[in-house]
């Protein structure tokens, strides 16, 4: 992708996107995420990712090289203009973009920034994050203290699907 990220959490959301559809025609795959230069896929519980991994390489190589585009549309930071971007949204979202969102891209996921009301940041996590144990604690001990020590105005994070 060029730009942001999308998550399809079901094969559904991904009906018109070639790739995603492709990744959810094989047995055991849940999630798929994908970020500027990376593809995340998440699994059913039931399945050994050892029994996925040939097969997701395979789809994804196969799909590159068929040339079909991957034809998304961000839905990423941003995509809500009609938001004013004051001072403070400034700042929260120049926090997430440079520091906190490439961080979290290393582990397969991503942060996206929904709102900020009365002291409250709204985030969605994407990708590997969803479901991933630590991810309270990298929303509420890495997120949440970066974000107050810099931005006084925020007061807590929370996430929101």
């Amino acid at each position: 992708m060029e730009e942001g990220t999308v998550n399809f959490a079901s094969a559904d959301m991904a009906a018109r996107v070639p790739l995603a559809r492709r990744l959810f025609a094989i047995d055991g795959v849940k999630g798929v995420f994908f970020g500027a230069d990376f593809v995340s896929v998440a699994k059913s519980e039931a399945v050994d990712w050892r029994a996925l991994e040939q097969s997701v390489f395979a789809v994804i190589e196969a799909h590159f090289e068929s040339g079909d585009p991957i034809g998304l549309v961000h839905e990423g930071p941003g995509a809500d203009e009609d938001e004013k971007d004051d001072a403070v949204v400034r700042q929260i979202k120049e926090l997430l973009e440079t520091r906190i969102r490439p961080s979290v891209a290393l582990d397969g996921g991503d942060i996206v920034y929904r709102g900020f009301e009365r002291g409250v940041v709204y985030l969605s996590l994407q990708g590997a994050c969803i479901g991933c144990p630590s991810s309270s604690a990298t929303l509420k001990m890495g997120v949440e203290n970066l974000l107050k020590h810099y931005v006084p105005a925020v007061l807590r994070v929370e996430p929101i699907d």
